[in-house]
């Protein structure tokens, strides 16, 4: 209660901030006109996946052969920063900090499951208050989220979406798409700044690449073939809470006898497409004659390991995990050709923003602006120190981690493990293989680091909030619940309680949804429904108790179709999930498990008539009935897990548990009932 009623409190004092800047002061900008902003970021790209970079580092150079012509044009005619990092490294919780200049135990997202709150304050929300058009084009990934708060116009999918043929939400209407997922969002990109040429402009680009399964377009498919990598100290090093015993879970770099290090190319090969669509933006603002006054951004959303320390992905504190790619042009007022080694990072981007635009920054914002930096301005109190946290995610191996880095040192923390303390001079030891934490000469730079970490961790007020993930309920709850059905309704919608859009869960989960575009309707006998136009849906967030990785689950759903196609209930994706549907008026209940799709299906066409069906599975078998009509199959392979896309009624937005986008339902649902276990 109290982390909420803290975030609360910064809304309300970061929306004084919105209510004192809505009209831009130009004179505060230095300029007689206000900057357009492109901001794109990649996905898990790190801070050396950048050919200016391998240049740089000449012999020492990992991947000398990765080419990114556009990004290295970026670094040419404006600034490159090269230590850039993330405050959490990890997607979401990333890209909330991009927004809103601030960590993650104030704005809301300390995971990826979470949707980002629609009251935070943005530099897209500040932007457009302050006459902005403001766009924003791709991946968004918190939790399952349709909106796209403080932005006017959207093309974005669910998500992680997929590569190829991804359903892209346009304003809020779900499209088809054909091709590689960053060249679709490029072309909507692209349209956007057509459209907005004559205004001042926030156009925000989110790339699915180069996240796995990093699998590029045919253009790129056979880019680097054969290549290795050059190798690096700490390949063989065990990262501190990382049982040394086992294999190095989901690394994407391998060494062979003879030295040579092979990494899985197609992730290269990804960054390679992005840049070929960063390329595509940047020639039309000079088609369009709005390079000069556009500020260009170009950044990752989080580091990634490439075998270091025996790991892949991100999210733990070594600077593989945290330092990123960050670029940033602006020809008439920044000039080109720089690299600044000052500290910046992802917290800084909307402060940065504002201050270009003569926007007031919030002073509830947690990061600072550029600008003295890339005027050449900054003094000696530019920031020496940040710090860093990464929380505890139910179903990850990564443990809770603090840490506080300096210029030159690291000091990492493992709350509830004071033994895996690491202390790490970076100045000597930038490969972070040699953790000084219990040795006596170092005693003094241990010293200056706690109070280091002190001192930052009371800068921004860090907590662990309340609606992160809690550290210690994985070991008590996680297993027992992907084995043991509740034997209870976890959901129950009758829809004759609902609150506006809210609609009311009567069963003692209080699993409540949450409407958009499904009014209230007659039902039977009095009751309510819910009237579904082939376009609305329901959204249920996350919750443990609607975990369908249990022995048995049970769905029961009352409605009247108006169409033989469209989508009753679904949970989760093409990888894991179920989902009822209709099928040329039958219906169909689909359960897929690690790729692998269970299915069964009903003989009568039921369109125009009221119907209850009851979809269940258990004991291997999974079933669906509706009154004389019922048939069963195999469960190939069972749910383990919780799906990463939340629960929806009338859509299947994101990931597709069928695989291709489906019609919404059209009709009345009037109830909707969920029962972890085989149903009495």
């Amino acid at each position: 209660m109290k982390a909420t009623m803290q975030r609360r409190d910064f809304l309300k004092r970061a929306a004084l901030g919105v209510a004192a800047v809505a009209v831009p002061s130009l004179a505060r900008a230095g300029e007689g006109r206000r900057p357009n902003f492109l901001f794109v970021y990649t996905d898990d790209q790190r801070w050396d996946i950048m050919s200016c970079v391998q240049k740089e580092q000449g012999d020492k150079a990992r991947f000398p052969w990765l080419k990114t012509p556009n990004m290295d044009r970026i670094a040419a005619e404006g600034v490159r920063f090269r230590n850039a990092f993330v405050v959490n490294s990890l997607c979401a919780p990333s890209r909330a900090t991009f927004l809103t200049g601030c960590y993650g135990h104030v704005n809301g997202v300390t995971n990826n499951h979470t949707p980002f709150p629609l009251t935070n304050v943005t530099h897209a929300s500040q932007l457009r208050a302050a006459g902005y058009v403001t766009g924003y084009v791709g991946k968004w990934h918190m939790g399952s989220q349709v909106e796209r708060p403080g932005f006017d116009f959207a093309a974005s999918f669910l998500g992680q979406g997929k590569y190829f043929d991804c359903p892209i939400v346009v304003n809020g209407e779900t499209k088809p798409s054909t091709g590689w997922v960053d060249d679709v969002g490029t072309d909507y990109a692209i349209d956007f700044l057509k459209r907005n040429k004559d205004k001042p402009f926030l156009l925000c680009v989110g790339f699915k690449a180069t996240h796995g399964p990093f699998t590029p377009p045919a253009r790129r498919e056979q880019d680097y073939e054969g290549e290795t990598a050059r190798p690096v100290p700490n390949l063989a090093t065990t990262a501190i809470y990382h049982d040394a015993s086992k294999p190095a879970k989901k690394a994407v770099a391998t060494t062979d006898t003879d030295g040579a290090v092979k990494v899985n190319l197609g992730y290269f090969r990804c960054v390679t497409a992005a840049d070929d669509n960063l390329g595509r933006l940047l020639k039309t603002l000079d088609e369009l004659g709005l390079a000069e006054d556009t500020v260009v951004v170009f950044a990752g959303d989080n580091g990634y390991y490439l075998g270091e320390h025996r790991l892949g992905d991100k999210r733990s504190a070594y600077d593989e995990s945290l330092r990123i790619p960050m670029l940033l042009r602006y020809p008439r007022r920044v000039r080109g050709g720089q690299t600044l080694d000052r500290m910046v990072l992802n917290v800084d981007l909307a402060p940065t923003f504002l201050d270009l635009a003569g926007v007031a920054v919030p002073p509830a914002m947690h990061g600072r602006s550029w600008r003295p930096l890339v005027e050449q301005q900054a003094g000696a109190d530019w920031r020496k120190a940040f710090f860093y946290a990464y929380f505890y995610e139910r179903g990850f191996g990564t443990p809770f981690i603090t840490a506080v880095r300096t210029d030159t040192a690291k000091l990492v923390r493992y709350p509830g493990h004071a033994e895996w303390t690491e202390l790490f001079d970076l100045a000597a030891d930038p490969f972070e293989m040699n953790n000084l934490w219990a040795k006596p000469e170092a005693a003094e730079l241990r010293k200056q680091l706690e109070a280091e970490y002190e001192k930052q961790l009371a800068a921004i007020a860090f907590r662990v909030p309340d609606y992160a993930d809690q550290p210690g309920q994985a070991k008590e709850k996680e297993k027992p619940e992907h084995s043991k059905p509740l034997r209870a309704w976890v959901l129950d919608y009758r829809f004759d309680h609902d609150e506006g859009d809210k609609v009311v869960d009567a069963s003692s989960l209080k699993n409540h949804g949450t409407a958009k575009g499904v009014p209230l309707a007659e039902g039977r006998a009095g009751h309510k429904a819910r009237r579904f136009a082939g376009a609305g849906s329901i959204s249920v967030a996350k919750s443990d108790s609607l975990n369908p990785g249990v022995a048995a689950w049970t769905v029961e759903v009352a409605f009247k179709s108006d169409a033989p196609e469209g989508i009753l209930l679904a949970h989760g994706g093409e990888t894991n999930g179920y989902c009822l549907s209709l099928d040329g008026g039958r219906l169909v209940f689909t359960v897929v498990a690690n790729h692998t799709a269970s299915r069964v299906a009903l003989k009568q066409k039921v369109t125009g008539e009221w119907v209850t069906v009851t979809a269940r599975w258990v004991a291997g078998r999974i079933t669906l009935a509706a009154g004389d009509d019922k048939a069963e199959s195999t469960l190939r392979e069972g749910i383990t897990q919780p799906p990463h896309d939340i629960l929806q009624i009338g859509t299947d937005l994101g990931s597709q548990v069928l695989g291709k986008a489906q019609p919404h339902f059209s009709g009345l649902i009037e109830s909707v009932r969920i029962y972890s276990g085989n149903a009495p």
